[in-house]
């Protein structure tokens, strides 16, 4: 390229006159590396400086339009090029011809046109006058420039503004432009061209977003008349539920369960009277003895059985008037131990509910009575309940409870925590109607105190961890490893969440990750909620894998069962590691193509982006406003439309670029300093004390999977690293601490577990477990295993999407060791125990209150500011859940009923 052809005038340059560089800068470059550098016109600028360096110089300005034209080309890589050459401290003008025929990549075009040049000369006044009436943001533009000179060259002015008619009369001036900077008395560049100031970036700091964030923000609308009438309805509702189960706790009282202590001797018929002013027509029994456990009692034949020692019990009813008249209940069975290990046996707890056929009348009366057909003494304890809840009833009560529970937290009735309290009350009041009003001790019990003590430890853990801003240089750390894309950034983190929570507590791992998660999306304009969603599913699949990845698998795996049918931790990670793989890969592609658009991963559209497109809309309206008439209006026009192009162009590039990285390529080394720079260890002796704790937690957490080193649960490990790390720390005041535990999070699962367990009572979880019992029974003996299966894994997914997995994993557990125990039906247990933890886990990822590590997740994302809805939540992983069961489903399908890997 000559210098003739890109309109640089070699004459304006003396020998020795471009400087880099000078302590008087008077033009900045900053676009990369912030290096300065400094041009000096000619002999006119040197005119000017000798005579008076201090004062502002204007008489060259006409003529320094060529030097002018070539610092606008000094951008991208010719610029790089001009910055790493570095040959001397200044060049000649046969230099600047080297270094223009250099010039890289710049597409022709902008290189051989100047800024300054893109209008002929030859303006006609009429053009000029158009040029008056277009808007401002058009007019100022350097596109136009030469319009702007040209209208000075004809009327005068000095370079501060060139003075026009405002519409009343008055006479106003042209404010000072960025267009056109050697007018400016400034040397001041425009932002949106080429080159960038020092006190002007094209990539925003983090407090100039924060700054916009703030004032996007809108101010209130005040509430419509049907939204006050909405809200009256509401609190006319919550407060009739208050009213409710509030009358009810006034009227009935707390359920009496009679104990006693007895035995029974050789032939004999003991006989229990029952007192009760009500004509009974069932009674909840429960029995604690020497008797055969109910998966024990399962495996004998029946000739074995014939030879056993037997308990019978039943109830019978005397009517008063008539004391022939004898109504019985059927007899309820129960197979002893061997007679030798009667005595000083540990007792095992057997229940039932024995019914009455019909009442024997009015005013009867009723015994419990007992016998035994062994030749000891068979000792025994007693406790029993009156008429007892139906299951029927107790059903249709739960389904209504669980019901209203997911309407209010659906629809964002009132807040998740207070929804969860109100409805365990009201299921309390439900089971006061039913008779069964738990004692508060009984209701304290229901707590999974072990599950609240590792929430409130590693709280404490994460919150002092805080402070050392370790979670912020993590985040830098992310950002520059995944040079600022978007899908490797997700990719990394959740890799990162399902190994850990491969061998550590999810839960644990989501209050890890999600500080950090949150800080990283903040700073690179991403919005939190997507990436935390797919963080928290990748830490439920991955604490699938082993036995203490995640409390369902802890109850799975504890079970003296599945102990005895040999599945240890080893032979459970091995079965469970390959169907997580495949679990994994589906989940990335779904979720990929779920967020293929990545602008649903922004809180809103890139700034740069959103000001291109006001641009171009204000150009395309100028452009528009101009009839197709004279001559005048065709060369204005063409200008516009010239830009309208290049803008779009600009927009094309940048779009496609930003569906790859959270920030533009040119903007990442300066938000990465940025970043490096707001972002650091704040008390690295804190850290080290952190560090400290931490690994003592993780390292027995690790030791829980080794049975010797098993002796401290999870909660314990978790409250002895935060006492030692409050040691350590050696705090005065904790009040700043203790204010950043999720205490809505633990109160959330505390009144979740007394409603699970209320909904247990009421039979809800018995039901699913006794229908899909009854279900596979039904099957042939060749289907059996395959219906089996996939019975299992499908109702504990489903079913644990919509309730708390612990409660239903301790129901269906019993039901899993009943089938593989069962010789009627002759199925190996491994299967339905590998299903019942595909389902359990992985089922836990279809709703927000599906897994504890969601619920967390979801509290500590609202502290910072971050609230994820239900139905959020269940868009993303409730289809994401069900790709999980069918590729779950082929994976179990094809161990177990093709090669029969059990």
């Amino acid at each position: 390229m000559s210098s003739t052809s890109s309109g640089i005038d070699n004459s304006a340059f003396d020998s020795s006159e471009i400087d880099y560089p000078d302590k008087n800068t008077e033009i900045h470059n900053n676009h990369e590396n912030d290096t300065p550098i400094t041009i000096k016109f000619g002999p006119y600028y040197k005119d000017c400086r000798t005579q008076n360096r201090g004062k502002n110089c204007r008489d060259y300005q006409e003529k320094s339009d060529a030097v002018l034209d070539f610092i606008y080309k000094l951008k991208g890589p010719v610029f790089k090029s001009f910055r790493e050459k570095k040959l001397k401290k200044s060049w000649t003008r046969s230099s600047l011809k080297d270094f223009e025929n250099d010039g890289g990549d710049m597409p022709a075009e902008e290189l051989s046109r100047s800024q300054y040049s893109l209008v002929s000369t030859d303006l006609t006044d009429g053009a000029v006058q158009l040029w008056l009436g277009l808007p401002d943001e058009v007019k100022y533009d350097p596109a136009l420039e030469q319009f702007r000179q040209h209208y000075e060259k004809e009327h005068g002015g000095n370079g501060n503004g060139v003075p026009r008619k405002s519409k009343n009369g008055s006479t106003k001036r042209l404010p000072l432009v960025n267009s056109a900077p050697h007018l400016n008395n400034n040397l001041q560049l425009p932002r949106d061209e080429v080159v960038f100031l020092n006190t002007t970036s094209k990539c925003p700091s983090i407090d100039e977003k924060k700054e916009k964030i703030l004032e996007e923000v809108p101010e209130p609308k005040k509430p419509t008349k049907t939204a006050r009438a909405g809200h009256l309805v509401k609190m006319t509702m919550l407060v009739a539920c208050w009213m409710f189960f509030t009358i009810v706790f006034l009227l009935y009282n707390e359920k009496e369960e009679v104990t006693r202590h007895s035995s029974v001797a050789p032939g004999e018929i003991k006989s229990y009277p029952l007192h009760t002013a009500q004509d009974l027509l069932s009674i909840s029994l429960k029995l604690t003895g020497p008797f055969l456990s109910e998966q024990s009692e399962k495996k004998l034949n029946a000739s074995q059985m014939m030879n056993m020692g037997k308990m019978d019990v039943w109830v019978e009813g005397v009517a008063t008037a008539l004391k022939n008249e004898v109504n019985r209940s059927p007899h309820w069975t129960i197979m002893l131990d061997p007679e030798d290990e009667i005595d000083f046996t540990e007792g095992e707890t057997r229940t039932t509910v024995l019914k009455m056929d019909a009442n024997p009348g009015p005013n009867a009366s009723y015994f419990l009575k007992m016998k035994t057909n062994v030749n000891t003494t068979t000792p025994f304890a007693l406790s029993y309940t009156m008429d007892p809840l139906d299951i029927s009833t107790g059903v249709i009560y739960a389904c209504v409870l669980l019901g209203a529970l997911y309407v209010l937290i659906i629809f964002e009735v009132i807040n998740r925590t207070m929804a969860a309290v109100l409805i365990s009350t009201t299921s309390l009041a439900a089971l006061s109607i039913a008779g069964e009003r738990p004692t508060l001790p009984e209701l304290i019990s229901w707590l999974d105190v072990e599950t609240l003590l590792l929430l409130f430890s590693m709280m404490l853990l994460v919150a002092i961890m805080a402070e050392t801003g370790l979670f912020d240089f993590l985040a830098v750390f992310t950002f520059e490893v995944t040079k600022g894309k978007i899908w490797p950034l997700i990719t990394l983190l959740s890799a990162i969440t399902a190994i850990i929570s491969t061998f550590l507590d999810n839960v644990t791992t989501v209050l890890l990750m999600t500080p950090v998660t949150i800080r990283l999306c903040e700073v690179m304009d991403l919005d939190p909620i997507p990436v935390l969603m797919s963080m928290v599913l990748f830490s439920n699949i991955g604490g699938t894998v082993t036995p203490v990845g995640d409390p369902p698998n802890v109850i799975i795996a504890s079970n003296k069962a599945v102990i005895q049918s040999g599945i240890n931790f080893t032979n459970f990670t091995l079965h469970m590691t390959f169907g997580i793989l495949l679990v994994c890969v589906q989940t990335y592609f779904q979720f990929r193509y779920i967020y293929r658009d990545t602008d649903k991963l922004r809180l809103n559209e890139p700034r740069d982006i959103q000001d291109l497109r006001h641009q171009i809309s204000i150009w395309r309206r100028a452009a528009d406003s101009l009839p197709h008439l004279s001559r005048d209006e065709l060369v204005v026009r063409e200008r516009l439309d010239r830009k309208v192009r290049k803008l779009t162009g600009r927009l094309e590039a940048l779009v496609k670029e930003t569906k790859i990285r959270a920030c533009p390529k040119e903007c990442f080394e300066t938000m990465l300093a940025d970043m490096k720079d707001k972002y650091k260890i704040r008390d690295k002796v804190l850290l080290v004390k952190c560090t400290v704790a931490i690994t003592f937690v993780v390292t027995v957490f690790f030791l829980h999977s080794l049975p010797e080193f098993n002796r401290v649960s999870l909660g314990w490990t978790a409250l002895l690293g935060a006492l030692l790390l409050l040691t350590l720390a050696d705090r005065e005041d904790l009040e700043p601490v203790l204010h950043r535990i999720e205490w809505s999070t633990l109160l959330f699962f505390a009144a979740l577990f007394v409603l699970m367990e209320a909904l247990s009572k009421l039979g809800l979880i018995e039901y699913i477990g006794g229908l899909t019992e009854s279900v596979i029974l039904k099957v042939d003996g060749n289907a059996r295993l395959a219906v089996a299966i996939l019975l299992m894994l499908w109702v504990s997914g489903l079913t644990s999407a919509f309730v708390d997995n612990i409660p239903l994993t301790t129901m269906m557990v019993r039901v899993v060791t009943s089938l593989g125990n069962n010789p009627t039906l002759n199925l190996p247990m491994a299967p339905l125990i590998w299903a019942l933890s595909f389902g359990a886990c992985l089922g836990g990822n279809g709703t927000l209150i599906g897994a504890s590590a969601n619920v967390v997740c979801a509290g500590v994302a609202e502290q910072h500011g971050y609230r994820f809805t239900f139905l959020q939540f269940f868009k993303i992983g409730f289809p994401i859940m069900i790709g999980h069961l069918i590729v779950a489903s082929g994976y179990l399908m094809l161990c177990h009923c093709v090669f029969q890997w059990h």
